[in-house]
């Protein structure tokens, strides 16, 4: 059974409204954020990856010295679920938007 249900085409985009930063990249939710330096972009990684954690949700990402981009879905259902938006609206807090 599943835990979360897959979001349909029309859910997805209208989750994107209400998501500042985040577009649908390869049936993915997607930001990219530019920070100061590697040490602020690695501390936002950090307080994104303890929310993650509690969610039992994990981003797919990478860092590259200031920049961070990450990448959203649930891999379990083949898709974008609420679990995905929820966790974007986390890290759109933690990033100060």
């Amino acid at each position: 059974m599943a835990r979360y249900q897959k979001l349909s085409e029309s859910e997805v985009q209208s989750a994107l409204n209400d998501l500042a930063g985040w577009r649908l990249s390869d049936g993915k939710l997607q930001r990219e954020l530019k920070f100061k330096d590697f040490s602020q972009a690695f501390g936002f990684m950090t307080r994104v990856a303890m929310e993650a954690h509690l969610m039992d949700h994990h981003p797919e990402w990478s860092n590259v010295y200031n920049r961070v981009r990450i990448d959203l879905v649930t891999h379990s259902e083949g898709g974008i679920t609420d679990l995905d938006v929820r966790l974007a609206k986390k890290i759109n807090r933690l990033a100060g938007d």
